[in-house]
């Protein structure tokens, strides 16, 4: 696989100079930022990318008010325990999406939400995670929060400013090239492979993963 300056030049051609690449290079939170974002934030976030899988996002985008409103601006404890008859009323209030599956992940994320207070609360543990294990991170997420795996997961992630890879078709396809991976990485051998050049990248370039990430996706 070629080292990261080469693939920085590689996407500084196709971008107009270096000077026009780093313009376009996120600048993740640090951890005691995310540490300060109210559980509230987390919630409303999962929940919205949760909805925008697979679905329109401008659609959602043109919703969230409504999303916001039902569910009392994400209010963790108050999400944690609606009742039957306020989730019955959720089901034909047609300010959301009515998905029944999708709208019970609300009440599921935010008890996940309480549990991590015994840990320091969601923004601590995700400020503090390693940015050489995020894909421990992706799996905590995965097994221990309500339809949070794969994209949903990377893509919360980012929008909430935590420093972060996403598996875009794009970032898969330079990794394939780079041989890293042979098809999208699903599996946990293929998974590790790819924190794994991530970590070489991050020795070599002193960048972090957002930056890596939207550097590679930008060589395609």
């Amino acid at each position: 696989m070629r080292d990261f300056d080469e693939l920085f030049t590689i996407a500084a051609v196709r971008k107009g100079g270096p000077e026009a690449l780093e313009a376009m290079l996120p600048t993740p939170l640090s951890a005691a930022e995310l540490a300060a974002i109210p559980e509230d934030r987390w919630l409303a976030q999962f929940t919205k990318s949760i909805f925008q899988a697979g679905f329109n996002w401008k659609v959602i985008e043109n919703k969230w008010p409504g999303f916001e409103e039902a569910f009392h601006g994400f209010d963790v404890n108050r999400c944690a325990f609606l009742n039957d008859e306020e989730f019955d009323a959720l089901l034909s209030n047609a300010a959301v999406v009515r998905n029944g599956m999708k709208l019970r992940t609300v009440i599921d994320n935010a008890m996940f939400i309480q549990d991590l207070r015994d840990d320091g609360g969601i923004g601590k543990v995700i400020g503090n995670w390693p940015a050489t294990d995020f894909i421990g991170l992706l799996d905590l997420l995965k097994k221990r929060a309500s339809r949070l795996g794969g994209m949903s997961a990377a893509y919360s992630l980012r929008f909430m400013g935590v420093d972060s890879f996403i598996l875009s078709q794009d970032v898969t396809a330079r990794l394939i090239a780079e041989g890293v991976i042979d098809k999208p990485a699903t599996s946990k051998t293929a998974q590790k492979a790819v924190q794994s050049a991530f970590n070489t990248w991050m020795d070599q370039s002193g960048r972090g993963l957002s930056q890596i990430s939207r550097v590679l996706a930008l060589s395609v």
